[in-house]
């Protein structure tokens, strides 16, 4: 595909240029705010042509793995517990109607931007195999069904009606 001209290159495309560069720029960051991203679009030349309603579309749900499909399948962002966007990490939750794809294609892309597939390709697996925080060693988490025999003998009612009788 010869890309003669910005709006040659996918929208899709686009946003994952913005935020791989993002991520490159400020590696120990975990993601971005939307306005981030748009921002770095307008600073690479990227927005020609764009309407802010498709954009927003975008970042909100077209490209979130982590959200139900909408129009599209695409699995290219991964929305944070904080609410910011980055990258899809191949250990990520996708949602399982969520299929297509998770980068541009090489030939759909100026060559300047080449290098970000290469980066990607390591950079989505770090932190692969490291051990996760396992829900078991959350204190909170731990406490359940602690307390229990307190009123393993009779019924939870029962046991809070004496208590009220003995306050009295």
């Amino acid at each position: 595909m010869d890309l003669q001209q910005d709006t040659d290159i996918l929208l899709a495309d686009r946003i994952w240029i913005a935020v791989a560069l993002l991520h490159r720029e400020s590696p120990e960051r975990e993601g971005f705010s939307t306005e981030e991203i748009r921002s770095k679009l307008r600073e690479i030349g990227l927005s020609n042509g764009l309407k802010p309603a498709s954009v927003a579309a975008h970042l909100n749900q077209h490209l979130v793995a982590n959200l139900p499909p909408s129009s599209t399948g695409y699995r290219m962002l991964f929305k944070t517990p904080a609410g910011n966007l980055r990258l899809l990490r191949i250990d990520d939750y996708t949602d399982p109607g969520r299929r297509a794809k998770q980068m541009p294609r090489r030939d759909q892309i100026p060559p300047q931007y080449h290098p970000l597939l290469d980066w990607y390709e390591q950079w989505r697996q770090e932190g692969l195999g490291m051990e996760k925080p396992k829900w078991q060693n959350d204190p909170l988490i731990r406490l359940i069904g602690s307390g229990k025999h307190i009123w393993a003998d009779e019924h939870a009612d029962e046991y809070v009606e004496n208590l009220r009788r003995e306050d009295i």
